[in-house]
């Protein structure tokens, strides 16, 4: 309230005056004309009824400083009284100012205090929820809510939501966040938050899967759709592939299960075990997985030679990122370095099954193959209001030819890439259309140790292309038995009469 009365005071209401001054003794005194009846038969109709000022004489062409005292006297006015009167009637306007400043001041007093609290004061659950909203209500990307009054929701929360334990104020929070319509906007408790965390930092227990939901390519499909499989982890081996749906999580039917849910029940203790039902095709498999913990080393590399004619002793240098973690960018430098080392003319970055991760990572690694250009716009639903670019000033990677490798499993940031590097043409892109993830997440940390993941942006990529449930389309498709480990990726290079077999110096023509 002090800011407001602050505020207030330092902006008085103008009132306008119109006032003279008196040449007289009375210097800088000001008074105004009021209605008050003259009874003097001597004084003109223009000015009978009127107390008059010397600026009446002006007024009404009384010329001279003689005629007007002389009508200022015809009229019997007493000067003293005027002033007198002036007095009172300063004093008068200056009560009736305080007093209406005063009730104005006390009106957005209370009409503050009821809006801040509908119900009464703030309980600690209450200042948690607000502390959601808020979070929400700066970041969140679409400014109209999904097309709702956001203050007013609040306003109706607070007052009609029960929020008297830790988990009601969570059930509120969801509730507020189920209204934006938004999957990818979501409530996380403390140890989901602290389990998102630790997989953005190299290490995660689980069965290594990461899901989505079905998009244009799958939309036919009731359940979650698998979007990638660590290499090496127990789905993996377990013969798990991007394009499977997964039907069930011990039991319980993932039809109407949220991704975030999902992700929480395939989590678990080291050596524990989870049971998925899965379809892969026309068949429904059942399997028992036993959780691992799944080091996320997000880059693996390999040296590969090309025995085609015209070809031979040409040398490829392959990088398989399998995520964007705070590691990858470095990771992606150090395997540049050690390519280069060993005499590569060209280079193929693979993001098949790569799901994503920090939105960051995947801006830095455009840079060391760009030199220069757009890498994303950032959208909001007013437009564009960000873009990153390269400017060269960390670019590694930028003259060699380079082939870019996508399929279903690339999304989010691995798409971002991936635009980038098709549209300013600096690498062609070899597969099937992307997973189309076209939107960008924050995670903000509450209070309590819980956290909201929030959709803080749209992208579009340097074409101005819009991928959400789109997907990046590739420049060619790769042969249907096209292997997705660095080992048989080499293997295709290296027998022409395989099924696999590129034409290297159609590959990388530029």
């Amino acid at each position: 309230m002090e800011a407001v009365a602050f505020s207030f005071a330092s902006c008085p209401i103008p009132l306008v005056f119109s006032s003279t001054k008196i040449n007289n003794s009375q210097t800088n005194r000001r008074f105004f004309p009021t209605r008050r009846p003259i009874h003097n038969p001597h004084v003109s109709n223009i000015i009978q009824g009127y107390s008059v000022s010397p600026l009446w004489c002006a007024m009404f062409n009384i010329s001279g400083r003689t005629k007007c005292l002389k009508a200022v006297k015809g009229c019997g006015i007493n000067i003293h009284k005027i002033i007198s009167w002036q007095e009172k009637f300063k004093h008068n306007i200056s009560v009736i100012f305080v007093r209406l400043v005063t009730g104005m001041m006390l009106v957005i007093s209370v009409s503050l205090i009821v809006c801040k609290t509908p119900s009464g004061a703030l309980t600690e659950e209450n200042r948690l929820f607000l502390e959601a909203w808020r979070t929400v209500d700066r970041a969140y990307y679409d400014k109209t809510f999904n097309g709702q009054s956001w203050f007013r929701y609040r306003e109706n929360a607070l007052r009609n939501e029960p929020m008297n334990t830790r988990e009601e104020t969570y059930m509120a929070i969801r509730k507020m966040l189920s209204t934006l319509d938004d999957p990818f906007t979501r409530f996380l408790e403390p140890e989901k938050f602290k389990s998102l965390r630790s997989g953005t930092q190299g290490a995660l227990t689980g069965v290594g899967l990461s899901i989505g939901y079905p998009t244009m390519l799958n939309e036919s499909a009731t359940g979650l759709v698998v979007i990638s499989s660590s290499p090496g982890g127990p789905a993996n081996k377990a013969g798990v592939v991007p394009g499977d749906v997964i039907l069930a999580i011990d039991d319980t039917s993932t039809e109407d299960m949220d991704i975030y849910d999902a992700a929480d029940r395939l989590q678990g203790a080291e050596g524990s075990s989870v049971k998925l039902a899965i379809r892969s095709g026309s068949e429904i498999r059942n399997l028992v997985l036993k959780r691992e913990k799944v080091t996320l080393n997000p880059v693996k590399s390999r040296l590969c030679e090309i025995t085609s004619s015209g070809m031979d002793g040409f040398r490829i240098g392959y990088i398989k990122l399998t995520s964007f973690n705070q590691n990858a960018s470095g990771a992606v430098k150090d395997a540049i370095e050690m390519l280069r080392n060993n005499n590569v003319k060209a280079f193929v970055l693979d993001l098949r099954d790569n799901s994503g991760g920090l939105f960051p990572e995947g801006i830095e690694i455009a840079k060391i193959w760009l030199e220069k250009g757009v890498i994303v716009y950032i959208c909001d639903s007013r437009g564009v209001r960000d873009i990153y670019e390269a400017d060269g000033s960390n670019t590694v990677a930028a003259s060699e030819p380079l082939v870019v490798l996508v399929n279903r499993g690339t999304a989010s940031a691995s798409e971002i890439l991936a635009g980038a590097l098709k549209d300013n043409k600096r690498a062609l892109l070899y597969g099937e259309p992307t997973f189309g993830k076209g939107k960008i997440q924050s995670v903000f940390e509450l209070s309590d140790g819980s956290g909201l993941a929030v959709t803080v942006a749209r992208y579009e990529t340097p074409a101005h292309t819009d991928i959400n449930k789109v997907g990046i389309i590739p420049d060619h498709a790769l042969p249907t038995s096209f292997p997705v480990d660095e080992d048989g990726f080499c293997a295709c290079f290296k027998d022409p009469a395989s099924l696999c077999n590129l034409n290297g110096a159609e590959l990388f023509a530029r």
